[in-house]
């Protein structure tokens, strides 16, 4: 039988628990990104991108928009990192996030704030110089109101959804800008605002389902005491209704189906919260329905303004 020195099994048992480490440490840092945000913020670039393009798909500059879909990565992954930077103290009381690399020790906090400031720079830089000024300008006061307002918002007013949204539809008028340098279309703010409207039956869907886990993070998702009037259907059916109107895209080239954001997931709104204004297990699942509806949307909504322009 064959025996190996005792120095080559030490070498052979670092070897591999260097590799063990650095493959954790990797998913943990892809962890820290949010991919499955960055996803729909790449959905929402590209749409944004590809409507505001203004040549032929013949000559579609597809290196611009490369740049312009890894510049937005870039920074979008930066903030979520620096996101849960911020929360990690909060996040290890939730049960929904306790995992998290940072929350749960598994990454030291200074290791993501520099991970997380480097993608950031990087990114806003990198859509400057292979870009355009307009889109790393927007790009950067995305990260900033993200991180700076709506992050400590969420700890003091439940208001801080609706100024969240304001963010998080960003995406769309950074790949607009990218493509045409400017943002004064009115198809670009229709197109924000639709991605605006579609966060908050999403995001108050989440917070419904884990409205417990919420309070005891001290996140104000909801008024205290006062859940059932803050999230009623018919609160949201006054806010997202103006989408349902004809004016908004009448004046544009292509018949924009605009409605159908009214007609999908937000009708359902009502049905996430019970009468009695308690959480139950039905509007739980409801919720989670709801959810599921929302994700599954946004990136058919966006495919067929592609497809109308195509």
């Amino acid at each position: 039988m064959t025996s190996f020195p005792t120095t080559d099994l030490g070498k052979h048992a670092l070897r591999t628990q260097f590799w063990t480490t650095l493959c954790a440490s990797a998913a943990d840092f892809w962890t820290l990104t949010k991919p499955e945000v960055n996803f729909l913020i790449l959905i929402a670039t590209f749409t944004g991108f590809y409507l505001s393009c203004p040549t032929n798909l013949d000559r579609f500059p597809l290196a611009r928009l490369f740049h312009t879909l890894l510049g937005t990565l870039l920074v979008a992954s930066g903030t979520g990192t620096l996101n849960q930077y911020l929360e990690y103290l909060f996040d290890a009381q939730m049960r929904r996030t306790c995992r998290r690399p940072i929350a749960a020790g598994r990454l030291r906090p200074v290791t993501a704030l520099w991970f997380g400031v480097s993608l950031s720079v990087a990114g806003v830089v990198y859509l400057l110089v292979a870009v355009n000024a307009l889109s790393s300008l927007l790009a950067a006061v995305t990260s900033m109101s993200y991180l700076l307002v709506y992050t400590p918002l969420k700890r003091k007013t439940p208001l801080c959804t609706f100024v969240g949204a304001v963010p998080g539809a960003m995406p769309t008028l950074i790949g607009w800008a990218a493509a045409s340098d400017s943002i004064s279309s009115g198809k670009a703010w229709m197109l924000y605002a639709l991605l605006f409207l579609w966060q908050l039956p999403h995001f108050m869907a989440i917070a419904w389902m884990y409205r417990d886990d919420y309070a005891r993070g001290g996140y104000l998702i909801f008024p205290t005491n006062n859940e059932g009037r803050f999230v009623a259907g018919g609160n949201i059916d006054r806010i997202v209704r103006p989408l349902h109107c004809r004016p908004w895209y009448r004046h544009c080239e292509q018949r924009w189906h605009v409605s159908i954001l009214w007609n999908g997931p937000a009708r359902r709104w009502p049905f996430v919260l019970p009468r009695c204004g308690k959480v139950s297990s039905q509007s739980r699942i409801a919720a989670r329905h709801l959810l599921k509806a929302t994700i599954v949307y946004l990136p058919l909504q966006f495919l067929m303004f592609v497809l109308e322009k195509s």
